[in-house]
Parts: C-alpha cells; sequence; structure tokens
C-alpha cells in the first residue's frame, strides 16, 4: 500500500470547509468527487496526517482509478496540487490554501496566445544537485525563499527549476515573477505556476515585457471586459488604449467607466468600445464626474422628456381641431338674389 503525503499551507488542527468551496465548487461537482475531498481534508487533519489511494477505494467502495479521477478533478479547480514519483504515480498531494479559482481581478489572462507546454518535468535529486551548483540557481533559490519568507519544499525547488530550464525563463524574469505574484497578493507557487506557463506562451521573455504585459490584466480590465460581457479573448491594443483614454485623458474612476460599459449594452446589446466612448465623451463635456451627476442629468432629461412628450400631445389636439374646422369650411356655400327669387314667386302667383 503506497502512502501518499500530504501538505497544506496552514496549520489549521480542525476540519473546516470555506463558504466559498461549498457556494462555488460544491453544487457543480460529482458527490462522489466532494466525499473524497472532504476525506482527505480530514486525513490531513488527523494525527498521522497519511492517505492512500488504495485504502480510499476500499473505504468508500471506489476502484482506485474512481480515486485518482477525484483527485485530477480538483486539481482542475486549483484546489490540490498532485506530486508525482516513479512510475507516475501520485506521491504527494498539496492543499492550496485559497480554496478558489483564480477571480477576474487577478493577473491570469483570460485567454492563451498559444497551447502551452506540457507539462510538468520531475527532475531527479542528482539533476537538482547540479542545477544548484551553478551560481545563479543558488541566488534565485535564496531569493525565492527570501520573498516566500519560508524554506523551499522538494516541490517548490522542482517548480523553480522547471521555470528555469522547462520553460527556460531567465534568472530576472523569475525573480520579477515573485516580486509581481507576492505584490498582488498572491504567494502560491501554484499560482505562480499558471502565470510562468502564460508569459512563456505569450513569448515573453525579458522583464521589460513582462511589466508590459501586466499592464493588460488590472482591476479596471477584467471590470470593463465582465460589464461589456466579453469572455474567452484577451483585450486587443485599441481596446486597451480606449481604457487609458477614459482613465487618464477623460479621468473618469472606475464606477463610471463600468456604467458607460453597462449602457453601452443596454442600449445596443453588444460590446461596442466606440459606443462607450461617446457615452463618456458626452458626461466629461457636461462636467459630469459622479454616479450623483449622472442620477441628475437622467431626473432633467426625463422631465424634458415628459415636457417634450406634453407639448406634442397638445399641438397634435390643436392640429386636430384646425383640421375638423377646415374641413367643414370647405363645402361650398350657396348664394342667393333675393329679387330674382321675390319675382319668381310673384310670377307664380299670378
Amino acid at each position: 500500500m503506497t502512502e501518499i503525503t500530504l501538505h497544506k499551507d496552514n496549520d489549521n488542527s480542525t476540519t473546516a470547509i470555506s463558504n466559498r468551496f461549498i457556494d462555488e465548487y460544491m453544487t457543480n461537482a460529482n458527490g462522489e468527487f466532494v466525499k473524497i475531498y472532504l476525506y482527505l481534508l480530514r486525513c490531513m487533519n488527523s494525527p498521522d496526517c497519511s492517505f492512500s489511494i488504495s485504502r480510499a477505494a476500499d473505504k468508500f467502495n471506489h476502484t482506485e482509478k474512481d480515486i485518482q479521477r477525484a483527485l485530477k478533478y480538483w486539481e482542475k479547480m486549483n484546489l490540490l496540487q498532485l506530486e508525482y514519483g516513479q512510475n507516475d504515480s501520485i506521491a504527494g498531494i498539496y492543499f492550496l490554501e485559497s480554496q478558489s479559482a483564480p477571480r477576474e481581478d487577478d493577473s491570469v489572462p483570460l485567454k492563451k496566445a498559444s497551447p502551452q507546454p506540457a507539462r510538468k518535468k520531475s527532475y531527479s535529486s542528482a539533476e537538482m544537485k547540479a542545477f544548484q551548483e551553478k551560481e545563479e540557481v543558488r541566488e534565485l533559490m535564496f531569493v525565492a525563499e527570501s520573498y516566500l519568507t519560508r524554506p523551499l519544499t522538494h516541490t517548490d525547488i522542482q517548480t523553480l527549476l522547471s521555470w528555469y530550464d522547462d520553460l527556460a525563463l531567465s534568472a530576472d524574469l523569475i525573480v520579477y515573477l515573485l516580486e509581481y505574484c507576492i505584490a498582488g497578493g498572491h504567494s502560491s507557487l501554484h499560482y505562480m505556476d499558471k502565470v510562468a506557463l502564460n508569459w512563456k506562451a505569450e513569448n515573453i521573455c525579458t522583464v521589460e515585457q513582462a511589466k508590459r504585459n501586466t499592464r493588460t490584466h488590472t482591476k479596471l480590465h477584467y471590470a470593463v471586459l465582465k460589464a461589456l460581457g466579453i469572455k474567452g479573448r484577451n483585450l486587443i491594443t485599441a481596446e486597451l488604449n480606449y481604457i487609458d483614454k477614459w482613465r487618464k485623458e477623460y479621468g473618469f474612476a472606475q464606477d463610471m467607466i463600468i456604467e458607460a460599459c453597462s449602457r453601452t449594452i443596454l442600449a445596443i446589446h453588444q460590446p461596442n468600445f466606440e459606443y462607450t466612448d461617446r457615452i463618456l465623451a458626452s458626461w466629461k463635456r457636461q462636467n459630469i464626474k459622479t454616479p450623483a451627476d449622472i442620477q441628475k442629468a437622467d431626473e432633467a432629461y426625463h422631465a424634458s422628456k415628459e415636457t417634450e412628450r406634453i407639448r406634442t400631445t397638445a399641438l397634435k389636439k390643436a392640429a386636430a381641431k384646425t383640421s375638423a374646422a377646415s374641413r367643414f369650411n370647405s363645402f361650398p356655400q350657396r348664394t342667393y338674389n333675393m329679387e330674382q327669387l321675390e319675382a319668381e314667386l310673384l310670377n307664380a302667383v299670378h
């Protein structure tokens, strides 16, 4: 029976389930997969902290393949990271602290520029030792420990070496990757690994290229994507330029930009940056800067529309009366010669 080592990002002694897991993951997952995940959490908090696929299969009356499918499902959901030993057998399971997939404001692109390389190469102890004989790699490991504020685990070293060797990222770029992710509140190497893969897919080779790339993944950009209903792709340069224009040239805050995007969808039912720009340009001309200003402008607009409606109705009624009178007066009127009528009447009597 192969024992699998379990790891986690914290030292909680209780079996706790986040509300986000219940709200976002449990409802859509296979019930048996949920059982396996809960069982894993329970094993993590047991004194010996051990787990095996065969024992789990016996406990739940499943096959070992069923257990493996469940583990790989949760890895796909970014709740676990599986570690592999010889013969590609699972040797470790790492619990990710956040229990959540990347959010919309996280800096992982929505669409990959090209297929990602197959993952993940495993390095032997001899290979790891050979790499660490390089001064550049030793410095990289030292910097990584400093940023992560903890000793590197075997898995950490494997991941760093995969960036350096398998993805061929430079040591400087890896250091910036660590800085960038940690500054954004993401200290998990599992999260960083996704960013590294995306950078490789987008042919990012230098720190300068990476800095330019991060410009496209700010919170505002993701908010615009969501408000306009754009899914499955990144913003193109022209669209990014519009957002920079709205933020820098027009000086609008995010809530105003998102409101303009929402009004675009309500008006034309499709994303259109030019239409959104016309809305924001109009607000700038009218000195509309806040949601309160928008409300006042809307109220004034609706009041003017109501006044126009009343005026138009009154004009239509007046036109209808004028038309009726005109039709009455259009009939030909008879004229009479009274002297001739009187003479004709007298002749008839005589």
